[in-house]
């Protein structure tokens, strides 16, 4: 029995951004800036982990592990983006294709395992401060971390190996900037329900779930802090979780806007830009947010500096 490969063609054609083309060099511009950004704030972030032992603890455990995922998943989309938009080679192999929306799938769950982690840090660490050492041990830490890293991992394939078995057959202009599961569906000449059926059984409890924890954690806390009467304690306790909370608001505020909250028409801006969103800038907001909102970091970059300084 000979089986036949069912992908017709051999490549894509990325549509990439509405922009027209007298301002393509500034967006070139402000893109590369951005992912620049994005790499080396978080690159930032991890180092002043590594190096500063005051901040070998199970919240900074999560946040390295946080900041890692977000420079690998701006770099899935962006240098291919900054690619296409400087040669106008808008192509991208089929085996390319399925590599990026694995990768894609991978560390924007990723992201999401590791805030609900974060919160439930922030949950022991308010409501039982007295177990929060025993409770947040380093093994418990390393195993969420792995358990998030296996399950993203399981997931991706399953998606990507559905992915592949479909036919691609005239159509290969896919309408968006990278190789989104949804947008390659749209394309498929071949039976699509099991991929359909896989994503609503699967990414709704993965979105929904995760999100409805962090309430639930959150909730926790603040029912627990109004029962402090000292506003100095109540201060440091949204000090600590301002952080978190931005992060939280601007991943999750840009999945519900795409996702949840449908075009009312057919075009694809609103799609795009919302991609744009939580692919991009949520990335590249994350180390400002933890930098300049959080005392831990700025006196560990200084004290990283003037160790350079007596060093040298």
């Amino acid at each position: 029995m000979i089986v036949k490969n069912q992908t017709v063609i051999s490549h894509f054609i990325l549509r990439g951004l509405p922009i027209p083309p007298e301002h393509e060099h500034l967006f070139y511009a402000l893109f590369l800036a951005m992912y620049l950004t994005t790499i080396l704030g978080n690159l930032l972030i991890i180092i002043l982990i590594l190096l500063d032992s005051h901040l070998h603890t199970p919240m900074y455990f999560f946040l390295s592990n946080l900041s890692f995922s977000d420079f690998c998943f701006a770099s899935v989309t962006m240098p291919k983006l900054l690619q296409n938009m400087q040669s106008q080679d808008p192509f991208i192999s089929y085996a390319g294709c399925l590599t990026q929306m694995y990768f894609f799938i991978f560390f924007g769950n990723m992201e999401n395992f590791l805030l609900v982690v974060m919160a439930y840090d922030r949950y022991v660490a308010i409501c039982s401060p007295l177990h929060y050492t025993s409770t947040m041990s380093p093994k418990l830490c390393v195993c969420m971390v792995v358990l998030s890293w296996v399950l993203n991992m399981l997931n991706s394939m399953l998606h990507t190996l559905l992915l592949s078995r479909l036919s691609f057959c005239k159509d290969n202009v896919i309408q968006h900037f990278f190789c989104d599961t949804s947008a390659l569906l749209k394309l498929a000449c071949s039976d699509i329900f099991i991929n359909e059926l896989v994503i609503f059984i699967l990414a709704g409890p993965i979105i929904l779930i995760p999100f409805s924890l962090i309430i639930v954690s959150y909730v926790q806390i603040v029912c627990s802090i109004l029962k402090v009467s000292s506003a100095r304690v109540i201060h440091k306790v949204f000090s600590t979780c301002g952080s978190h909370l931005s992060v939280v608001s601007l991943f999750y505020g840009a999945i519900i806007g795409l996702y949840l909250c449908p075009s009312t028409n057919k075009s694809t801006v609103k799609e795009t830009v919302m991609a744009m969103m939580y692919t991009v800038v949520t990335p590249m907001m994350n180390p400002f947010i933890y930098s300049l909102r959080n005392r831990d970091m700025k006196e560990a970059l200084l004290r990283v500096l003037r160790k350079k300084k007596i060093c040298l």
